[in-house]
């Protein structure tokens, strides 16, 4: 591994606490993300199940998994699932933290039992692609945690560096690292190899085997169309009868979105349930989102151009960006990520809701002082609604835009662009 072309990850913080207070750690998330590589910045031994050699040399004697100076890194774990028992006794034997790293793209079928088995011996962590800091887009001048620590800090930058045509380009190129290794003009070709490798993927495990690439391609290409909305399965399977004429039943499409949550492209994003001073009822319909908004332009062949051609859309996209970043800065920060609507139709795109009972409440907006003026509104609003006598007032408000100046309106709310925003 070439440790000067190695970009840090933000994931790693939180890697290695657990790997201090753990006996092993799973780390997953979608193939190609770069799971493996920053491991084995972490690793002192490898062991490998990537290929059908190493399958069939392990699985022969799969305790040779197990030996190596820790902590020993078990690289496509799913694809022998013994090995999760066997390291489990392992670590009950040895009695130590930070034994083992487990890292995997595909939940084998029998998850959510192998998970239960390994309760006080395994931590999981879950990788995302690059956000816009880790790559390098955003220059991180505004810290999430430095805005819940110093609220009544003021920001002002007029942010002329960023256009909205390198948004939308950033849209489409995705987080993925290799997409950063090519130029420009190749780099967007990363996101449909990665779409293609996706409809066209094999498993072991049937639980996570396309059947019918046609299904697997319009299911995703709907989640595509209903993007950043709370759109319901049954809203799913009449988009595709209508953009294709294909009828799928419903089995059919909750199997196939269960592979796709599987295998970590598609990622709703739950709601939020306050305390309201009103008797206002909650929706509590996840919004659709993916692991990377770049999957969601390639299934559509969706262009930079396109999306600046068609400005609603793109809003919509860029939301999904926005959460895609969020969901990596409030990893580490003991924190959950949800959305929230009601029934009067006021919304807001994403909360920040600390483990401490702090939270924050952010709207996401393209720019322009007409939608960041709705951005705002809407903020005010949700802060009215709350029941402060049961519920603490929130940390920070904020809009966060595409592109346009960063600063602080006169009662305390944020507008603050993607490219200036971190952990």
């Amino acid at each position: 591994m070439d440790n000067e072309k190695y970009r840090k990850r933000i994931v790693e913080e939180l890697i290695n606490k657990k790997l201090r207070t753990s006996g092993a750690v799973l780390v997953t998330g979608p193939k190609y993300c770069g799971k493996t590589t920053t491991c084995m910045m972490m690793a002192k031994s490898e062991h490998s199940f990537s290929t059908k050699g190493q399958i069939q040399l392990y699985s022969i004697n799969i305790k040779r998994a197990l030996v190596g100076e820790t902590p020993v890194l078990i690289d496509e774990w799913q694809n022998i699932p013994e090995i999760w028992d066997e390291v489990r006794d392992e670590v009950d034997k040895r009695n130590e933290f930070g034994q083992f790293l487990f890292t995997g793209s595909v939940q084998p079928a029998n998850y959510d039992e192998i998970i239960h088995s390994g309760e006080g011996r395994f931590s999981r962590v879950v990788m995302f692609p690059f956000s816009l800091y880790e790559s390098g887009d955003s220059n991180g001048l505004v810290s999430i945690n430095d805005l819940f620590e110093n609220p009544d800090k003021d920001y002002f930058d007029l942010n002329d560096r960023i256009t909205l045509d390198d948004i939308a380009y950033l849209i489409c190129r995705g987080g993925w690292p290799t997409s950063l290794m090519v130029d420009k003009k190749d780099s967007l070709e990363i996101s449909y190899n990665y779409y293609e490798g996706l409809v066209n993927y094999k498993s072991r495990d049937e639980k996570n085997y396309f059947n019918n690439r046609k299904y697997a391609e319009l299911i995703i290409r709907s989640f595509a169309r209903n993007i950043s909305s709370e759109a319901a399965y049954t809203t799913i399977l009449s988009d595709i009868k209508k953009s294709d004429n294909t009828s799928i039943d419903d089995e059919t499409l909750t199997s196939y979105i269960q592979k796709l949550e599987n295998l970590f492209v598609l990622m709703d994003l739950d709601a939020w349930n306050p305390n309201l001073r009103s008797k206002t009822a909650i929706r509590t319909t996840p919004t659709r989102h993916f692991v990377d908004t770049s999957i969601a332009t390639a299934s559509l062949g969706i262009s930079p151009n396109d999306l600046i051609n068609d400005t609603n859309t793109m809003g919509l996209f860029f939301e999904d960006m926005v959460i895609r970043d969020l969901r990596i800065y409030t990893q580490g920060l003991k924190a959950n990520l949800y959305h929230y609507r009601d029934k009067d139709g006021l919304e807001c795109d994403a909360v920040i809701h600390m483990k401490n009972g702090n939270w924050a409440a952010l709207e996401v907006k393209l720019g322009g002082e007409n939608l960041i003026n709705e951005g705002l509104e809407s903020l005010r609003k949700i802060k009215n609604k709350i029941d402060y006598s049961r519920f603490k007032e929130p940390s920070f408000l904020a809009v966060i835009t595409a592109c346009g100046p960063l600063y602080k309106t006169k009662d305390g709310i944020f507008v603050i662009p993607i490219n200036m925003l971190k952990q």
